[in-house]
């Protein structure tokens, strides 16, 4: 008799995670046609096969588990220990879990002698590999039929995001797969560790042996503009828009149009000659139209959120176009020239700028207009490292991963206690996250209520206290909506959002708010940052704020109000400010919602820099310890300037310092997701990039070497030394179940970040990013359980299976 191994609801779940379809015999293998590994893998002699749900809507997994004869399961937990039998995470190695996705291509073959065999790719393994679970002969036809009809209609679900009663017949033969070739035999009748010796599979195989190179974006299959055949390869044209009637044409010129298939992760040729038209078609208002003689392929307006690129390596512009369905799409034009694509890229940025500037592109000056065409350009950045040292870069970095993949995992099963469930029913979620510099502690704000967590040695979190309840002085309920660590990491700086004009000082030792400041009675806090960049390791008691048009330091010790008049500078107009950060030296970067920004060596002055906007607001800001880098982010992408001068009088001074040449303002470099990947993100997610405030690492004496950010249930994280040599994609990816609210690196170091989930805080090695991959952004739903745990490392990440460390877990609702 055959039992499954008593592994907790944890793993089965409740009804969140039931099971639709089972079959409870068959063996599992892992075979490897091509692979010196060896052949064919034994990986459960006797195992149960089924599709469950995740709680993720229209999402469900491929699940094998491994089933015991009777007592075997009792005597293996005497063996090891009784820890393991109550740890629903050790049961990795008891089961196989599976995201039921089309790229698995999932299949079934009946051979003769009543022999069944399920088989789906292995995404994280070598060209040809697969699972194949073998069904035991006591599994009946009208059983295999129902998993395999279950299979499809989950596939169907993930893919269009919309129950399967939706589909027909039709539908369903997508997932069939006859193009592919046969599967092969699970158990070999010779050696399975010597591969070759079975000359049927090699030839079998020989064409996915040798694939054809393919440069990046050459396209892997032409097709002609007929419905069905663009069906087959599953990149969908949209149906196009009717354009509306233009006032005037900005440019018309012929390319190549390419559509990017989200199954096999490349762009497809969809017509060889096409006309793409850029016109002004109202008020602010513009339209990209492409067509040819034979049909109307995409018509759309001209807006921020096409995620443009302009490649002139390969002569291209890539952009993507949400349809009316929501569904995102990532295009291609190719152009004959250099010529060709100049025109073409000046068209759409002009468009773009007066889109969001509602200004005439004619009316900027030259330097600036050139400012904004850098910016969405394919540029390499001055300063790049000599090839020798990128090549030891990689080198070390394969060497890392390594490293991380083969480290041990320590889990552990831990319940929620009663405060964590009643917090998750109050329908709170984590906002705001503050890392400590003077201290290794993080506060996480959850409503009104602020958790505290230690950094242990081991570069985990551990969960401190819960201040349940954060009240003004007067005993009015807060509900921080902006927090900032000040005075040696003892004051905890606080903004209600009710009242602008306001701050709260919370005394973090006795875990109550004990200030109430006014800092003005006209002018209010839209932002504030500390008076320099590691202020808050220090005594200082002043900090700096901003309102819509005013740059100005705040000192509590003042009586009655607390800005301070004769530091100040405020304009006539409004600047719209939205976002400052500061220097080690106090040096002041200010950016607006207009999207420009200004450089201050000292406040009460002029900017000794004003670098010019783009259009998109800037939401975040942050600066390097030295000066010579600058991050803004917008909701798209992320600005980074290099703030020091290359040449003329000032040259090796810093735009803080001296004001740049009209003629050698800095070339911007954009940091954003490549258009493919945010299609595929919009795939994955059903909803656009939106970035959280980006941030470089930081230490004292440190060197800021990488980029954070957060875009929806993804941690993203660029190599700064990637970006200055024109590295493509410099950044890698985490996913979470979850979407990420906040993150930081913790201080000192950039090997670790801190994250903020709605109902989890975790500490994750950098390490355990991937490079942006389909597999890796469409990663594992079985991430997290209703924001049970908080984990800080990863195992086998390239699967997308998360492991959980042992002094991981928090028991906590932060």
């Amino acid at each position: 008799m055959f039992v499954l191994r008593n592994v907790g609801k944890l793993i089965f779940g409740s009804g969140a995670q039931e099971a639709l379809v089972e079959l409870s015999q068959g063996q599992l293998y892992l075979v490897r046609p091509l692979s010196p590994k060896g052949y064919s893998e034994l990986i459960f002699k006797d195992s149960a096969v089924r599709i469950r749900r995740t709680n993720q809507d229209f999402h469900y997994q491929l699940v094998v588990q491994r089933v015991f004869e009777e007592g075997e399961a009792e005597l293996l937990a005497e063996e090891e220990g009784e820890d393991v039998e109550i740890d629903a995470f050790a049961a990795e190695r008891d089961e196989k879990t599976f995201l039921l996705d089309e790229a698995l291509h999932f299949r079934v073959e009946r051979r003769e002698g009543g022999e069944t065999i399920f088989a789906w790719r292995d995404l994280s393994g070598d060209n040809g590999d697969l699972y194949e679970f073998v069904c035991d002969n006591s599994v009946s036809a009208s059983q295999v039929d129902q998993f395999v009809e279950v299979a499809r209609q989950c596939q169907y679900e993930r893919k269009y995001r919309k129950p399967h009663t939706t589909a027909s017949d039709q539908d369903y033969l997508q997932f069939e797969f006859h193009d592919e070739n046969p599967i092969p035999p699970a158990s070999p009748l010779h050696s399975p560790v010597v591969t070759r010796s079975f000359e049927s599979v090699d030839q079998m195989y020989s064409k996915a042996s040798t694939p054809a190179k393919r440069e990046p974006l050459t396209p892997i299959k032409a097709l002609d503009a007929e419905p069905e055949q663009a069906e087959q390869s599953g990149a969908h044209a949209p149906e196009p828009v009717v354009a509306p009637e233009p006032l005037e044409i900005y440019a018309i010129v012929p390319a190549e149009l390419h559509l990017f298939d989200p199954q096999p992760g490349h762009f497809v040729l969809v017509a060889d000659s096409v006309t793409a038209t850029v016109s002004e078609v109202g008020k602010w208002e513009y339209w990209l139209q492409i067509e040819n003689q034979a049909k109307s392929w995409l018509g759309a307006s001209v807006v921020p959120e096409f995620n443009p690129v302009f490649d002139f390596e390969y002569l291209s512009f890539v952009f993507n176009h949400f349809s009316s369905d929501g569904t995102a799409r990532s295009w291609l034009l190719r152009f004959k020239d250099q010529e060709t694509l100049e025109k073409f890229q000046h068209a759409i940025m002009q468009a773009i700028w007066e889109r969001l500037n509602e200004t005439k592109w004619a009316k900027a000056q030259e330097k600036e207009r050139e400012y904004v065409l850098d910016a969405f350009g394919d540029l390499t950045m001055e300063d790049a490292p000599p090839l020798e040292e990128v090549a030891e870069e990689e080198e070390e970095e394969e060497v890392e991963e390594e490293q991380d993949d083969d480290e041990p995992s320590n889990e552990d099963d831990s319940e929620e206690d009663e405060e964590a469930a009643e917090d998750r029913k109050d329908g709170e979620m984590n906002s705001q996250l503050a890392v400590g510099y003077k201290h290794d502690r993080s506060f996480v704000v959850r409503g009104s209520k602020i958790g505290v967590f230690s950094h242990t040695a081991d570069n985990r979190l551990k969960f401190n206290t819960n201040i349940s309840k954060v009240t003004a002085p007067s005993g009015k309920l807060l509900s921080p909506k902006k927090v900032m660590l000040h005075s040696e990491d003892r004051d905890l700086i606080i903004q209600n959002g009710v009242d602008p004009n306001k701050l709260f000082r919370m005394d973090i030792e006795y875990g109550k708010v004990v200030d109430e400041w006014k800092v003005h009675d006209d002018i209010p806090v839209v932002n504030f940052a500390p008076e320099n960049k590691f202020a808050q390791m220090t005594s200082e008691q002043t900090f700096l704020g901003v309102s819509n048009n005013a740059l100005y330091r705040i000192d509590p010790r003042l009586s009655g109000n607390k800005l301070v008049d004769t530091d100040m500078k405020q304009y006539a107009s409004k600047n719209d400010f939205s976002a400052l950060a500061t220097t080690e030296k106090g040096y002041i970067a200010v950016a607006s919602n207009k999207g420009d920004i200004r450089l201050f060596d000292r406040l009460g002055i002029r900017a000794k820099t004003q670098l010019p906007a783009l259009g998109d607001p800037i939401l975040g800001m942050d600066v390097s310890a030295d000066g010579r880098w600058i991050l803004g982010t917008t909701k798209n992408y992320i600005l980074l300037v290099d703030a020091q001068q290359k040449g003329g009088k000032n040259e090796g001074k810093l735009g803080f310092e001296k004001g740049f040449a009209a003629d050698s303002k800095p070339r911007p470099r954009r940091l954003a997701l490549t258009p493919e990947h945010v299609a595929q993100v919009h795939h994955e997610t059903g909803k656009p990039v939106s970035f959280t405030p980006a941030k470089f690492n930081a230490g004292e004496g440190a060197e800021e070497k990488s980029i954070i950010t957060a875009t929806g249930p993804y941690i993203v994280e660029w190599d700064l030394k990637k970006v200055l040599r024109g590295t493509k994609a410099p950044y890698k990816i985490k996913r979470y179940s979850d979407e990420v609210k906040a993150d930081d690196f913790k201080f000192g170091s950039d090997k670790n970040v801190i994250v903020a989930l709605p109902n989890e805080v975790n500490m994750v090695a950098k390490q355990s990013l991937r490079k942006p991959t389909r597999e890796s952004i469409m990663g594992d739903v079985r991430l997290s359980s209703g924001g049970r745990r908080s984990s800080g490392r990863i195992g086998d990440a390239q699967s997308g299976r998360y492991k959980l460390g042992r002094d991981d877990i928090v028991n906590s609702p932060y």
